[in-house]
């Protein structure tokens, strides 16, 4: 699995520079913001760092609990810390990301000699030697990047029947509360590397639940941005549309600070064409009173068949009022506005992943021998590997999909996008309320490759559709397994949603460390309730 493994970072061998103190170890669950306040202290260094994270990876992924949150380690990670230590020690901080250790999913490319395979063989030598806007934008905020995170392959968008979270080249990426439960997906390895302590932070990709799902059941914070704030060029798509990348953090304050490195318009992506309008510094927004006073919209039945989702939310809530938000209970769109928002949903993503992947493809290095749509499904149909536990409907599907100049995609596309903005908006609007709340899902599902994983439900979907950010935050647990609170804004709310979410987190400090059971039957408390004689 570990294709540019580095030997010498294999044990935890805290080195510093000759005029440097001798750097203190410190947990593997310290925030960004902890790292770069000892970092600044002198405590530690970005090398030590580095150091620690890829020993810890070599204990829980390579050995140990095999969690298979990574699919390569980046070659260079130990000098480019080297380097920006080097500019600490010069006076030179380049701000709250200097020498922090952060992980990619691996869809997104990368100048350091690593492949992007979106987690599919067919990708295994798809090396570009370019870096795609957000890591060169982390680079220049002074982030190591570390490596690359396992994910559903193709983000989840190759089987109706796929597990989250396995890919052919990483396999299953397995949830650090419970082995045996789902890491969700796609970005299924971001998640599951962060609530273990692998790095201080990583980035996700999201269609449609892909960064909000997997944070919610790994227990830590993520944030899917408006569409348009974060260039998604050199990153492998599904949908121009719907597609943006986002951050995965233990803490609120560690996902502020990464947003405010990499959103921006890049003129390679026409959709960004806004950022710099709305972009802010989103770290030094976040204000633990700013609940105080704000009226919430709260949305009942997103989650379902969930007691424990119910209980964790109904906590959430009581925690929401008493941080002194105004709480108004909001009507949801009717069942059949959002079977017409799915249903539009998922004939246009066909249409837009035909396009979009064929393009990506075409501009591959020539190593990459699969060039459309339909060689890649040529390609795992040869390839047990690719086919060992579920099919390719979702590809089949996508290459009979209409072109998108085609009048009925468009008219599908528009429908979904205009129908989703509508509930939401309304639903902000008729409340005066300045966010939404819901579950962000049930607890983290037992994987079962024969019957499939339960769904409990999630509020992604009108997000995703509409192009709105969303937030997911802890809110507690459920026996030691996770769930998450969302918030729901509209479009370039970030700053507002992060200040919320910062509140909330620091109101009820809800995230688990976690325990590495191999299923919940190894607690002991219900061990012995299982066994009692």
């Amino acid at each position: 699995m570990f294709r540019h493994l580095i030997p010498a970072a294999l044990a935890v061998v805290f080195v510093a520079g000759a005029a440097s103190a001798q750097p203190v170890p410190l947990s593997p669950y310290a925030s960004a913001g902890e790292a770069q306040a000892a970092m600044q202290a002198g405590r530690t260094t970005s090398e030590a760092l580095v150091r620690a994270d890829l020993a810890r990876i070599q204990q829980l992924d390579h050995a140990g609990p095999r969690l298979n949150a990574i699919i390569a380690l980046n070659p260079h990670a130990i000098a480019d810390a080297r380097a920006l230590d080097a500019e600490r020690r010069a006076g030179h901080v380049r701000g709250p990301l200097h020498g922090v250790p952060m992980l990619l999913k691996d869809n997104i490319e990368t100048a350091d000699g690593t492949a992007t395979t979106a987690g599919s063989l067919a990708l295994a030598h798809n090396v570009t030697l370019r870096d795609a806007p957000v890591a060169a934008r982390l680079r220049a905020a002074g982030a190591v990047i570390l490596g690359k995170t396992n994910l559903s392959e193709w983000a989840n968008f190759r089987s109706t029947s796929s597990i989250s979270g396995w890919s052919a080249m990483g396999g299953l990426v397995r949830n650090p509360h419970s082995l045996d439960r789902t890491a969700c997906g796609s970005s299924a390895g971001s998640g599951a590397a962060i609530a273990a302590g692998y790095a201080s932070a990583a980035i996700g990709t999201e269609t449609d639940g892909s960064v909000t799902c997997p944070a919610a059941m790994n227990g830590i914070v993520g944030l899917k941005p408006t569409v348009g704030l974060v260039s998604r060029r050199y990153i492998v798509p599904i949908s121009a549309e719907q597609d943006t990348a986002g951050p995965m953090t233990r803490t609120v304050a560690d996902a502020a600070a990464v947003l405010s490195a990499i959103a921006g318009s890049d003129p390679g992506d026409p959709a960004t064409k806004d950022a710099d309008a709305h972009k802010s510094d989103y770290l030094a927004g976040l204000n633990p009173g700013a609940l105080q006073g704000v009226r919430i919209g709260v949305m009942r039945g997103v989650v379902r068949n969930s007691t424990a989702a119910d209980a964790a939310y109904d906590a959430a809530l009581a925690a929401l009022k008493t941080a002194g938000a105004v709480l108004v209970d909001v009507k949801l769109p009717d069942q059949k506005v959002l079977g017409d928002i799915g249903g539009a949903e998922v004939a246009s993503l066909s249409a837009e992943f035909k396009a979009s992947i064929n393009d990506y493809l075409a501009g591959a290095p020539p190593s990459v021998t699969a060039r459309t749509l339909d060689a890649l499904i040529a390609f795992d149909k040869a390839e047990p590997r690719e086919m060992a536990l579920f099919g390719q409907e979702i590809f089949e599907r996508s290459a009979k999909a209409p072109a998108i100049t085609d009048p009925a995609y468009l008219a599908q596309r528009d429908s979904a996008r205009k129908l989703a903005r509508q509930s939401l908006d309304q639903m902000l609007a008729e409340n005066n309320v300045v966010a939404l709340v819901a579950p962000g899902g049930g607890p983290p599902s037992i994987v079962d490759p024969v019957n499939g994983s339960r769904f409990f439900g999630s509020p992604s979907a009108l997000p995703a559709v509409a192009g709105y950010p969303h937030l997911t935050v802890p809110m507690g647990g459920a026996k030691g397994l996770p769930v998450g609170l969302s918030f729901i804004g509209p479009a370039w709310s970030e700053a507002r949603l992060l200040a919320l979410g910062f509140a909330f987190e620091q109101a009820t400090h809800g995230r688990l460390d976690p325990t590495f059971v191999p299923s919940l039957a190894a607690r002991p408390e219900i061990a012995a309730a299982y066994d009692p004689r």
